[in-house]
């Protein structure tokens, strides 16, 4: 049966951060993610965690200044120093947090740089954090983002991910597949995940258009569920929608997983 954790980015938005961890667990979950959990100090972070029982499923490196609409650093040539001080953050919360997945942000990419320029940057840049994460026990995992929610963002389909990934010559380095934002760029769905099950560790989900919960668009999650059962992924499906009213009102579609 699929295993899903909860965004504490996108769902509670009604509550404050720390107080989303018991909203959670009330509902059943077992795990947790959010985007960033820099602005928290990871004691307190950890305290929730074992306070309702939930794993820490993944976050992300840090990713600039998000305020400003920053999304990312991955492929910055500017700002290499920044993302490795990043990657040992981000390890140092990993840890923390028993959390054994981070996801890396390619960024949008700055203008007037050369194409070759931002991809040597990004492959550059995950092959060190690979290796950072490898010698702690974390997997790497990078995520392709529509243009149309994140316009000029630089890493926006499986394949173009895939091929980065075989770039880097890594072995910890996989696929964080969101199964919205591929759905808007390529569709496919079934066919890519089960293709491509080995370097996909953690799989989001949204519906679309709206990027509401399952069951408010028009992606057959029903069938994607049993698919995704069918062919043996093992790992967290993380909730990053947006509740269409609020996040208990909408959870119909997942009471008979938890």
């Amino acid at each position: 049966m699929p295993k899903f954790c909860a965004n504490l980015t996108m769902l509670w938005n009604e509550l404050d951060f720390m107080d989303r961890f018991a909203a959670a667990a009330r509902a059943g979950f077992k795990g947790v993610e959010y985007l960033f959990p820099y602005d928290y100090d990871k004691n307190q972070l950890a305290e929730q965690l074992h306070k309702h029982k939930l794993a820490q499923v993944l976050h992300n490196f840090p990713a600039g200044d998000w305020g400003k609409g920053e999304r990312g650093i991955g492929c910055h040539p500017d700002r290499v120093g920044e993302f490795q001080d990043g990657v040992e953050k981000a390890i140092e919360y990993a840890n923390a947090l028993g959390c054994r997945q981070l996801n890396c942000l390619a960024g949008i990419a700055p203008s007037g740089v050369a194409p070759e320029k931002l991809r040597e940057t990004f492959v550059k840049n995950l092959k060190f954090a690979a290796g950072k994460l490898k010698a702690a026990g974390i997997k790497l995992l990078t995520e392709p983002i529509n243009t149309r929610d994140m316009p000029g963002f630089y890493l926006n389909y499986s394949r173009q991910a895939f091929d980065i990934i075989r770039d880097t010559g890594s072995d910890n380095l996989y696929l964080q597949y969101d199964i919205y934002h591929m759905q808007v760029m390529e569709g496919d769905l079934a066919r890519t995940i089960e293709a491509n099950l080995k370097l996909i560790p953690h799989l989001q989900l949204a519906d679309n258009p709206g990027r509401n919960e399952p069951g408010t668009g028009e992606i057959n999650y029903a069938f994607l569920f049993r698919h995704i059962e069918r062919i043996g992924y093992e790992g967290w499906i993380g909730c990053e929608y947006k509740p269409r009213t609020n996040t208990d009102a909408g959870l119909g579609w997942v009471k008979p997983y938890l």
